[in-house]
This record gives structure tokens, C-alpha cells and sequence, in this order.
């Protein structure tokens, strides 16, 4: 027993309920002050990256009130079959350690690959967005222009000629990679021409938005979901290519800030996109309490030219 002011309070059942108040002293009163949990992350409710179990297994454990791994392994009963149930719990168990190791590649490696954007929420603080832009389409003489890295508070770019290299030791500090078409296009193009692994658990913003039914390419994801493109609407991947020319060949410097805007833009939006493509896959289960609030928007460090803009567009005849 301990005792606060006038009142005794038992502390083995305060350990045993988890729900019980907190007490805060006042010179006049005792408060009451209740924490308010913290959802957990959808992940932890995951079982159906256990061998042989599907969504419909899945949901049936939610429906029966086992939510979590920990509900699981407390179970007296699971309501499927004898080989089911060993290799759920199984999962389970391995599932808690690599979580408490922050091992994201067991989860990425055992999750069929249209749920892989559960890992998002518990690995977020470990994520990192990134985009490249590139002189074409991945022929041999092909190579990256510029790169755009951003964690959600900290955006690094790399420009060809100048720190690309950099690039591979800095992306090697995160966990999990989030992209727009990356796996077919950006990664494919950071090995071949940096050597970088890239070896991460990557998420794949066209593929879970596609499932979503948004289709029509980066640009087109954003306008469907009202993103802004602050005044760098009419920049695309062709004008990209443009605006690096005019830098590398001609020495103009207001070209090459406003394609790393571009660049970085396109970056600090798929934080945003991943976010709501999260939320939206979140209401479709029991557990949308978790959703996550929209992200601050990040004030671009590079100010794009307009008149340049203006310049190359009417010089291309791209009106």
C-alpha cells in the first residue's frame, strides 16, 4: 500500500488494471486524470501474414475479439483449424520479437504484397520518401539528374556531378522507402547507376493507390485527392529532362532550382498520399481509430523560375 494525501491506494491492483487513473496531487484535491491510450498501430492487429491464413480467416479472429498478436497468445481458443491455429500463434510469437527488434523485413518478406502499407505506422519515424529525375527512360547512356530523400522533417537532395554519390550512405539510414512507381522505375535506376542496394522494404504508392481505383500516374493521384501542386502544375517528367539540359549545358542555375522544386515537390507529397492511402485502407477494418492526422506541409527549399518556365515552354513549343 501507498497513500497520497488522505487516500490509500493499493498499488498491486493499479498494476493490475490498466485503466486505472491516474492520480496527480493538488495542495486542495485529489485529480483523477485518465491517459488516453494511443491507438495501436494496424500492424500489431495482423494475422494474415501467417502461412495459410487469408482475409477472411483474419477477419473472423476479429470478429471472435482477438485484435492483437497479445490477445492471441492468451487465447484459451482460436476458432480455426489445429494447423491454422499452431502457425498463427507461431507467427505471433516471432512477430512480437521482430517488432521489438524494429525488424521491418519479416513483416515486408511474409505480408502478401497488397498489404505491405501496414507497416507504415509503426515504422514511420524509420521511413524515407524519395523520387529521381533522369535524363530518359532507362536506355544505356541514360543516368540520374537529380535525387529528392525526405523523412517527413529533413529533405536532402543530390545532383549529378555535384554529390549523387552521397546518396547511397544517406538512403542506408532508413528502414522502410516509400516511392511512386519506384519499383519499376527509381530503383532499378539507383542500382544501376550508383550501385546503392536499396535492399529496404519498399512501399509502392502506385500499387496501393491503384487498389484504391486511382490510376493516371503520380500527377494525377494528386489532383483526384485535392493535393496541391503550389504553382508547378504544367512540370512534368518530359520538361524535367528540359529544364537539366538547359542546366548542364547552358550553366543556368534558375533551371536547375526549379527542377529540384520539382523534384522535391514530388517528394513531400508522397507523404501525403501515403497518409491518406493508409487512412483509407485503415477504414475498411475494425480498427479505424488509427488513422493518422494529415502531415504539416513542408515548405519547399528550392524556389521554382516561372519566367524560365515560361522561356523553355515557349522555346519547345510546349503551349
Amino acid at each position: 500500500m501507498y497513500t497520497i494525501g488522505p487516500i490509500a491506494v493499493n498499488s498491486a491492483q493499479t498494476r493490475q488494471n490498466p485503466l486505472t487513473p491516474l492520480l496527480r496531487w493538488h495542495p486542495t484535491r485529489l485529480f483523477l486524470v485518465h491517459r488516453k491510450r494511443k491507438a495501436t498501430p494496424v500492424l500489431q492487429h495482423t494475422f494474415c501474414h501467417a502461412p495459410g491464413l487469408g482475409p477472411q480467416n483474419e477477419r473472423l479472429l476479429w470478429d471472435k475479439g482477438l485484435r492483437t498478436w497479445r490477445d492471441l497468445l492468451w487465447s484459451e481458443q482460436v476458432p480455426l483449424t489445429p494447423h491454422k491455429a499452431d502457425a498463427l500463434i507461431d507467427t505471433a510469437r516471432r512477430s512480437t520479437h521482430h517488432l521489438s527488434e524494429r525488424n521491418p523485413h519479416f513483416f515486408y518478406e511474409n505480408l502478401p504484397a497488397r498489404e505491405h502499407w501496414r507497416l507504415f505506422a509503426e515504422f514511420r519515424d524509420d521511413t524515407a520518401y524519395f523520387d529521381i529525375e533522369t535524363t530518359g527512360l532507362g536506355g544505356p547512356e541514360d543516368h540520374i539528374t537529380t535525387i529528392v530523400l525526405y523523412d517527413g522533417q529533413q529533405l536532402r537532395h543530390y545532383v549529378h556531378g555535384i554529390n549523387m554519390d552521397q546518396f547511397a550512405e544517406d538512403v542506408a539510414q532508413y528502414k522502410v522507402l516509400v516511392s511512386y512507381n519506384g519499383k519499376s522505375f527509381d530503383a532499378p535506376f539507383v542500382r544501376r547507376c550508383l550501385q546503392a542496394p536499396l535492399d529496404q522494404p519498399h512501399i509502392d504508392l502506385r500499387y496501393v493507390l491503384s487498389s484504391m481505383g486511382l490510376k493516371g500516374g503520380l500527377k494525377g493521384c494528386e489532383r483526384q485527392l485535392g493535393i496541391d501542386r503550389r504553382g508547378l502544375e504544367d512540370i512534368d517528367g518530359f520538361f524535367a529532362v528540359i529544364l537539366w539540359n538547359e542546366y548542364w549545358q547552358r550553366g543556368d542555375e534558375k533551371a536547375l532550382h526549379t527542377l529540384l522544386a520539382y523534384n522535391a515537390l514530388d517528394v513531400i507529397n508522397l507523404e501525403a498520399l501515403m497518409v491518406i492511402a493508409y487512412n483509407q485502407k485503415l477504414a475498411s477494418t475494425p480498427f479505424a481509430e488509427g488513422t493518422l492526422p494529415a502531415p504539416q506541409t513542408h515548405p519547399l527549399p528550392f524556389e521554382a523560375d516561372h519566367p524560365t518556365i515560361r522561356r523553355l515552354k515557349a522555346q519547345y513549343g510546349l503551349y
